[in-house]
């Protein structure tokens, strides 16, 4: 963000920062005076946001004024938001990036000027944020690579990959079970082929540089080789466009490395200072908020719109003040707090609303639970949750690799805006806003169901609840160092007592960034992790979206054959039934050392406090409190190993990049080269017959209901982000082109291609249609009356000139924020959704596209209101349209009732009216 401009009228409230003349801002508290005082601190960042950025026609000065207001103009105003940057991340960021391409095509078809297309907000796309499990230590040997790419020409796509370095001896050391010897047992089979690329990886007793786990080099080699074609088009953004940083790959996942590396706090532009704030492409973008930057995710439409230069409007939102007091139980960990907090805040009802933490115990949580909690947002409904900056975040800061001069003027900074937040003083606190388990149904005379199986010669027998997936992976959980250092000090006593896990269950540890490999590794519990299995097989999303390698054929028709309830156990965030593998039906979320210990007992049907988890070679039971570490070993562990040298270590490989990136080559052209063989990148269809002037709305006559669903319908469910399945309309594609199925890869790496994402919405497994009854992407074409694929009943519509519109009940559009959850429905003909509620970004993606969201009046669903979705819907849209505006709907049956159009404000229907966001802003450049 550039310094302010001329011309502003908030101008004179320019200072010079105190004993750093050099530095300049504006001092807000001086502005706002006494009402500033009272303001929530996330409010008073956007109150500075509003004067720096006040133009007088994007952001207004009486916007400033509502949000100075904020005691008696909560959520009765719009207010513009202009954030300090934007973090984008592969899954969602590569259709931002291939939609700036196609706009600059279409601005240059349509006689504009498509350098100009640029954008004007700085952005940081993280290419690492997904990983799929193609090897992990129980299934490295044999792994059917479920995601494609052929792996015979893996070597050629890494050709600089250095030879063996033998690591110098340990000089037999008896202590040392590290990786400093050839042949140590705990690691798979197979020559270690490199040293790591992005941290280093050390002896725990004698911090020597010791070779990178094969299961790692494995999973980069086919990341890199089946997703070449993408880093390139990502290499080719970063040549051509302004204000785009590449982080470049097998660096860690987006709202990590947003946390550990991109982060400023203050922002320090020609020596002009003001708050860091991010808005992203992910939502766990809230973790920031746990280091005081105020944050959220957004959709990737919405996204793009900030990064040219347009902000983002919302209500002025409340502000619930969430009290933490007393001292934390030694029994404890760091999640268990957080769980506690998470359960609290949705049971409290802050869906849509700020949450910030005050209080004495604030000062107990480090940094890592505060983002950890900030992280867990999307869970509890809230926009974010915001811990202001105080001692403990200047403390990390230093550690983090702050030097002295610039932590001075940070801290200087923020406490002259008063947004240093000091517990030991007595200034009064801001004002703020007032503010089940699922069965499966298993019969009683089947609740005791066991199917034998043989696996590797042995015998195995699987019961309802038996795990069958564990995974410690990348995400809330992992970036907090007390709850992964547990998880290892269980894995060390769990295999010094003797106990094991079986080799049936996919084992795997996915972490944020190398950072975490780091302090695992140099704490010393590293190698008993990959003792029980849990190697690290890269950095990056994994099972937690869907992308994990598939169940052994024996226990897959074991679990079939004997209608088995299997389970996963992850220490993610996302547990929505099947999103792991179609015959795993239930996934709980834990703790990283739960997923360790329930990875040991083989069942989630346990009672930890009175049955073992196994016994030692003495035929002792071992329970989980025999393996648990206490607080105190957790506490000596991190302060030694999570130190200030891994920040240190992961800015320079940052920095530095790595080989296979630094060498890749990339196009340089203005324009991108499209290529009409490609099944990754295609130029999408949003732009198409472009004009200078907008068409008004067109009235929705006749429309047919393309889907009719319930509550609570997902992101997930609308835009899957995991395997293609290989009867699906987007498998048959991909076959038409030539592929096989070991090439198809997954959704979310294919999101740069329309036709591929198009077919793949609402491909789930688990959606449930109502003119289906059961599970089943499928759905009902009513002019023939045939039972099709989703996307093929679509495209029928769409070749008979019928449009289509989705009904639906409570929150839709819930989970993670996904664009393509709008852009896929937009491209299947679909006109307006019509359900009783909506997940917020969900219902503003849907605008920013060209969808109308409607809403039921309240007491009012389909089932009251007698339709059954087989009638036709026609809604009349007038050109006076405004926010909240009524519309009636009227039915091929006659019947006439009203609906809410769910636009909050006048740019949302400014956004509707030009087609959708992205057309607006292209609009711009002719």
């Amino acid at each position: 963000m550039d310094p302010p401009r001329t011309g502003s009228p908030y101008q004179p409230a320019i200072e010079a920062l105190e004993n750093h003349p050099e530095k300049k801002f504006y001092n807000v508290s001086n502005l706002g005076g006494a009402k500033y005082d009272t303001l929530p601190y996330s409010i008073r960042v956007l109150f500075e946001s509003s004067v720096r950025n006040c133009d007088g026609f994007l952001v207004k000065e009486t916007d400033a004024m509502n949000i100075l207001d904020w005691k008696t103009k909560q959520n009765r105003v719009e207010v513009p938001f202009c954030p300090a940057r934007v973090v984008l991340q592969d899954f969602t960021g590569i259709p931002a990036m291939v939609d700036f391409a196609a706009m600059r095509e279409a601005v240059r078809n349509a006689g504009g000027d498509p350098v100009k297309v640029n954008p004007a907000c700085p952005a940081d796309f993280t290419v690492d944020h997904s990983l799929q499990i193609d090897f992990s230590k129980c299934a490295i040997q044999n792994a059917p690579n479920p995601g494609g790419g052929e792996q015979k020409p893996l070597a050629r796509l890494s050709p600089l990959k250095p030879p063996l370095r033998k690591p110098p001896p340990c000089r037999g050391h008896s202590s040392c079970r590290g990786s400093c010897g050839a042949g140590e047992a705990g690691h798979s089979s197979g020559p270690f082929s490199a040293q790591i690329e992005n941290t280093p990886i050390l002896c725990p007793f004698h911090l020597q540089p010791v070779p990178e786990p094969e299961t790692v080099l494995k999973n980069q080699e086919m990341e890199f080789g089946r997703n070449r074609e993408r880093l390139q088009f990502f290499k080719w953004s970063s040549k051509v466009f302004e204000n785009i940083s590449i982080i470049p790959p097998e660096t860690g996942m987006a709202h990590q490395v947003n946390l550990e590396y991109l982060s400023r706090v203050v922002f320090d532009v020609k020596n002009f200072l003001h708050p860091d704030s991010v808005v992203g492409t992910d939502s766990h973008t809230t973790m920031v908020n746990g280091l005081g930057i105020l944050g959220w995710g957004v959709g990737g439409i919405e996204t793009e719109a900030v990064m040219l230069g347009m902000p983002l409007t919302l209500t002025l939102p409340e502000v619930v003040g969430c009290e933490l007091t007393g001292t934390v139980s030694p029994f404890a960990t760091s999640i268990d707090i957080v769980l506690s907090i998470t359960k609290h805040l949705r049971q409290a009802d802050v869906a849509g609303k700020f949450v910030e933490f005050f209080g004495n115990g604030v000062s107990q949580l480090s940094i890592a639970d505060r983002t950890t909690i900030a992280n867990m947002c999307p869970e509890y409904g809230a926009i974010l949750s915001f811990f202001p900056v105080d001692n403990v975040t200047l403390k990390h800061l230093k550690h983090a690799g702050f030097d002295k001069a610039k932590l001075e003027v940070t801290e200087a900074y923020l406490k002259a805006v008063k947004l240093f937040r000091n517990y030991e003083s007595s200034s009064r606190e801001p004002e703020y806003s007032q503010s089940g388990v699922k069965g499966f149904q298993i019969a009683a005379e089947k609740q005791n169901d066991v199917v034998p199986v043989q696996y590797e010669g042995n015998e195995y027998k699987l019961s309802h609840g038996c795990v069958v997936i564990a995974a410690v992976i990348s995400c809330t959980n992992n970036c907090n160092p007390s709850v992964m250092l547990a998880a290892g000090l269980l894995a060390k006593k769990a295999v010094e007592a003797g106990l094991v896990v079986k080799p049936y269950i996919r084992t795997s540890l996915s972490p944020g960034s190398g950072m975490v490999t780091h302090y695992l590794s140099s704490s010393g519990v590293l190698p008993y992790l990959s003792k029980l299995g849990f190697e690290v097989v890269g950095y990056g999303c994994s099972t937690c979206v869907g992308n994990t390698a598939p169940l052994p054929e024996a226990i897959r028709n074991a679990i079939k054959q004997g209608d088995i309830v299997a389970c996963g156990v992850l220490s993610g965030t996302k547990n929505f039934e099947g999103c792991l593998c179609d015959c795993v039906r239930a996934n709980y979320l834990a703790s990283p050392p739960l997923v360790v210990a329930y990875a040991i007992a083989g069942t989630v049907q346990i009672d930890f406090d009175t049955e073992p988890l196994g016994t030692d070679s003495n035929g002792k039971s071992i329970y989980l409190r025999d393996i648990w570490p206490t607080r105190q070993e957790l506490h000596t562990v991190e302060e030694e190993c999570v130190i200030s040298s891994m920040f240190k270590e992961l800015k320079e490989k940052m920095e530095k990049g790595n080989k296979r990136w630094n060498l890749l080559e990339a196009p340089e052209s203005t324009l991108f080269p499209w290529d009409l063989k490609s099944t990754y990148i295609r130029c999408p269809s949003f732009f198409d017959k472009l004009a200078k002037e907008a068409v008004p709305p067109q009235a929705v006559e006749n429309a047919h209901v393309l889907l009719f669903l319930g509550d609570s319908v997902t992101t997930d469910h609308i835009s899957p982000a995991g395997s293609i399945a290989r009867s699906s309309a987007a498998a048959k594609y991909l076959t038409s082109k030539g592929l096989t199925p070991r090439e198809f890869n997954s959704y979310g790496a294919r999101r740069g291609n329309d036709a591929v994402m198009t077919r793949g919405t609402f491909a789930n497994i688990k959606l449930l249609n109502k003119f289906i009854g059961k599970p089943a992407p499928k759905t009902v074409h009513f002019p023939s009356g045939q039972t099709l694929d989703v996307f093929e009943a679509a495209e029928l519509y769409q070749k008979e000139g019928i449009p289509v519109i989705i009904l639906a009940g409570k929150k839709y559009g819930l989970g993670s924020s996904r664009d393509w959850a709008a852009k896929g429905p937009f491209l299947l003909g679909v006109k307006a959704v019509l359900a009783e509620s909506y997940e917020k970004v969900h219902r503003s993606q849907l605008i920013g596209i060209g969808i109308a969201p409607l809403q039921f009046r309240p007491g009012e669903n389909p089932s009251t209101l007698g339709l059954t979705g087989r009638e036709q819907f026609s809604i009349l849209f007038p050109p006076d349209l405004s926010p909240r505006m009524t519309l009636d709907i009227k039915t091929s049956t006659g019947k006439v009732f009203s609906v809410v159009a769910l636009f909050e404000n006048n740019m949302e229907i400014t956004l509707y009216k030009n087609g959708g966001s992205l057309k607006f802003v292209a609009r711009r450049f002719l």
